[in-house]
């Protein structure tokens, strides 16, 4: 089962770059037909060096988020703490049954103690 999903995994990612390179072909393609290059029609994945040093990539003109940025957003994410419906019916549902429990222990610890 393991070596089935590894492999089905390995499908999708190539099968994900592959839309990738398709797509910068069709960029190519499309500027080989003009004749020129137009300004309008930017590449679809770019990838050049910002300012401070750091590589910068773009897909489809949105820019590819930093791994720091990801991580200050998590936090703001936990931060908030946001409700969760199910998690507070679960935890609801756990302390109930935890308070059975106990109570029918304490009912059969009393009936056979007695």
């Amino acid at each position: 089962m393991g070596k089935f999903i590894g492999k089905c995994l390995i499908v999708v990612l190539v099968l994900f770059i592959g839309v990738f390179i398709g797509m910068e072909k069709a960029h190519q393609g499309m500027q080989n037909m003009k004749g020129y290059e137009e300004p309008s029609l930017p590449s679809p994945v770019s990838i050049h060096e910002g300012e401070d040093g750091q590589i910068e990539a773009e897909v489809l003109g949105s820019e590819i988020q930093h791994a720091d940025q990801l991580s200050k957003k998590k936090e703001d994410l936990e931060k908030i703490g946001t409700f969760n419906i199910f998690s507070s019916m679960g935890k609801a549902l756990a302390s109930f049954v935890r308070e059975a429990t106990d109570a029918l222990i304490q009912f059969f610890l009393k009936l056979f103690s007695s």
